[in-house]
């Protein structure tokens, strides 16, 4: 048996509490963590059915998850007669979001109280089991194997105010080709139970308020609709005028008493603002070294995306849509996504109003935009001069980034123009140092193995950047990965240098895969049809 368990098939587990003897005595359907987390992979929500946790008995060798199996079960609820069943969690947030719909300026007061054994448990559940340790090593099998009783202990803690909130360990990632690095805080697992289970309460709530134009860390959205709605908008306008914007170190400048004050506009529960007040002042464990930020939020907490959204909602959308849009000339729009946004003009004078006053708008809240990076592009359509070459329509029209494409006009097959877009320049080589890093490293490992990983890396690649019109980006893309693996293949022995006509060979058997569109604009218009 897996360490997740088997698919779950009837929405109404039972319990199966086995006696001294080993008689069984059906009562209620059970479900164990282990079937609940693989039962959300395959679209179930366990959340809505009575859940039962194993109780931790006898330890057992392997896999703890395992020894679950064979180890005696209760009730999160007790044994109560009588006792009535508590409303699923997808239920409650369906309440909260009713609620924040109907009273839009009201200021929630009791939201805590939803967070139970049950709530937590489902929180567990949506938290990465093979994501990276924090500052004390908890992985998820060590927390598993005695999980009810290290729910009901972070319960309490949260509930009472004695919850600690741990230091996060900082990484560092690589930011661009420029050698630049991004800061990545990693909270313990038992943090990331915590911040999901207040991120499953706030998320229904802001979700009534958050405007059309934000798609980064929503449910049901995500970046590729960004920019088929960045597409649309830009084709309906004829382009215009893009000002692309950058803003400094956001997630590390992001001001604490302004995201407080911000909050308590919708939050005034002190259980929870409690608790992201003790995340935003937790440390930071770096190389040894503890340090206490006086502003930012961790990048890569649980709950940072949802404050970063929370933060430019007031800051930018509310902002543009209310304040400055009902002031200009042309028509205007707004697609941001998390802290990565461009803003669509069709008039110039809008255009470089908006980029005086922003600057002063971000200012008032502690943020600033890079220099060199905020910048107006005239991105209009070209004129329609067959004899003008891809280059010098772009030297014309401009070209700007976002999501790591670059858009840019150009001819369709039918001969007019079109907004396309193809893997930014910095992205592509960004990857391709990446898998070359990784094919030095580990060029003497199994041929199998190897091929296994790229084959993940490249379906990983497709799978973001194969969209309609950027077929030739990602087959580079694959070319060049091949071309990578035979450099270092050729390096796994001082004087083994790898023939091509062997490599292809080689590749002939262990296939690697075959660059492909995955979000075809033909295929969703084939769908929308049917």
């Amino acid at each position: 048996m897996s360490g997740r368990g088997d698919r779950i098939t009837n929405p109404w587990p039972a319990v199966v509490r086995t006696g001294p003897t080993g008689a069984k005595r059906q009562t209620q359907r059970l479900v164990s963590p282990s079937e609940g987390n693989e039962a959300r992979r395959e679209g179930h929500r366990i959340s809505e059915h009575f859940i039962v946790l194993w109780k931790p008995g006898n330890s057992t060798h392997g896999n703890p998850v395992e020894g679950r199996e064979c180890q005696v079960v209760e009730l999160l609820e007790g044994n109560m007669t009588g006792a009535s069943k508590p409303d699923p969690v997808s239920t409650k947030q369906q309440r909260i979001a009713e609620l924040a719909k109907q009273s839009p300026e009201m200021g929630f007061t009791s939201l805590a109280h939803h967070i139970d054994l049950r709530w937590l448990y489902e929180a567990y559940l949506r938290v990465r089991p093979d994501g990276a340790a924090g500052v004390d090593g908890q992985t998820v099998e060590g927390y598993t194997a005695h999980l009810r009783d290290n729910l009901q202990s972070l319960l309490d803690r949260a509930k009472s105010g004695t919850y600690r909130a741990p230091p996060v360990r900082r990484v560092h990632i690589p930011k661009g080709t420029s050698g630049d690095t991004r800061p990545i805080g990693i909270p313990t697992f038992e943090d990331k139970v915590l911040q999901r289970a207040v991120v499953m309460v706030l998320e229904p709530l802001y979700e009534q308020d958050f405007l059309d134009c934000s798609y980064g860390f929503r449910p049901g959205r995500s970046a590729h609709q960004a920019l088929d709605s960045l597409w649309q908008q830009t084709m309906a306008m004829g382009g215009g005028w893009i000002l692309e914007v950058d803003i400094r170190k956001f997630f590390d400048t992001l001001d604490h008493a302004q995201l407080r004050e911000l909050l308590q506009q919708r939050v005034r529960d002190g259980v929870l603002l409690r608790l992201i007040g003790k995340w935003l002042n937790a440390g930071v464990l770096e190389e040894g070294d503890l340090t206490f930020p006086e502003a930012g939020t961790p990048q890569g907490g649980v709950i940072s995306p949802l404050l970063a959204n929370v933060y430019l909602h007031y800051v930018l959308d509310v902002w543009f849509e209310g304040a400055v849009k009902p002031l200009l000339k042309g028509k205007a729009f707004l697609i941001r996504y998390a802290d990565d946004f461009v803003i669509g003009f069709a008039n110039e004078g809008d255009a470089r109003r908006v980029l005086e006053v922003l600057p002063k708008r971000f200012a008032k809240y502690g943020l600033t935009l890079h220099p060199d990076k905020t910048r107006l592009v005239s991105f209009h359509r070209p004129p329609p001069q067959p004899t003008r070459t891809p280059l010098q329509v772009q030297a014309r029209s401009g070209t700007f980034d976002l999501l790591g494409f670059t858009h840019f006009w150009e001819r369709s097959r039918s001969g007019n123009w079109v907004v396309k877009r193809k893997t930014a320049a910095s992205r592509l080589s960004r990857a391709l140092t990446t898998i070359a890093q990784w094919c030095r490293l580990h060029r003497h490992d199994p041929l199998e193995e190897q091929h296994h990983t790229l084959s993940q890396k490249l379906r990983g690649h497709y799978a973001y950047y194969g969209i309609t019109g950027n077929y030739s980006g990602v087959r580079r893309f694959q070319l060049a990965v091949q071309r990578i693996w035979h450099k270092w293949l050729s390096r796994r022995r001082r004087c083994g240098f790898l023939s091509w006509e062997r490599f292809f060979r080689l590749i002939d058997r262990l296939v690697l895969p075959v660059a492909r569109v995955v979000h075809s604009v033909y295929h969703r218009a084939a769908n929308a049809a049917t």
